[in-house]
């Protein structure tokens, strides 16, 4: 059985997805009971610590997280299990990635409705596009690819995979908001920080533009 985070490790990885959770929520990128995160704690059998869905994120304690797997089934704590976990296994299980984080900000609603016929939001020429990974200079373009939005998860999952072998770190799901992904939780919550800057810029650049 290969772990990540062993699930009797002091409760530090669940302390770490509160905090990481509580710093989303101050900043408005999870209001009400918007938003989903997860933390990958085993690979096999796959193991996610994830907050449970219908609460306040604001508001989530350590004991209030639950561990779900692989069928989407929780095998410890108490709460509901969100449907997008579906989108977050599926990410996990394509990327490799530790952690999956998934907001709800203005920008990123916004810009996933405006560019859903284009099917990507460009972001090109910012300085802030190298604190995403695999990324070198601000002399790049990167596509954030842009799905419809779907009230079936299975829709909604094969609308992602073709999307994932690219590593954009983040996928925009219209009128709705963005999944980012890391190898780590830290690495995460920095694309989503990274990403969620840039669809900002892009919003008050299209703002700038109106006559």
């Amino acid at each position: 059985m290969e772990e990540v985070h062993p699930l009797d490790d002091g409760r530090c990885i669940r302390s770490e997805l509160i905090e990481t959770t509580r710093r989303l929520h101050q900043r408005r990128w999870c209001d009400g009971t918007g938003g989903n995160f997860s933390v990958v704690l085993q690979r096999e059998p796959r193991r996610l610590l994830m907050a449970p869905t219908g609460v306040d994120k604001g508001r989530l304690e350590v004991d209030d997280l639950i561990v779900v797997n692989e069928s989407q089934e929780i095998v410890e704590g108490n709460g509901r299990v969100s449907a997008e976990t579906a989108l977050h296994l599926a990410v996990v299980r394509e990327t490799g990635a530790g952690a999956v984080l998934h907001s709800h900000s203005i920008a990123a609603t916004v810009l996933s409705r405006t560019h859903q016929k284009i099917g990507h939001v460009t972001l090109e020429g910012w300085e802030m596009q190298k604190g995403l990974e695999g990324v070198n200079t601000h002399a790049s373009r990167i596509n954030i690819p842009v799905v419809g939005n779907s009230q079936s998860m299975e829709v909604l999952v094969d609308s992602f995979l073709p999307h994932l072998p690219a590593q954009s770190h983040g996928i925009l799901v219209a009128g709705h908001g963005l999944y980012a992904w890391g190898t780590t939780l830290a690495d995460a919550e920095r694309h989503l920080e990274i990403l969620e800057f840039l669809l900002d810029v892009q919003l008050n650049v299209a703002k700038s533009q109106q006559p």
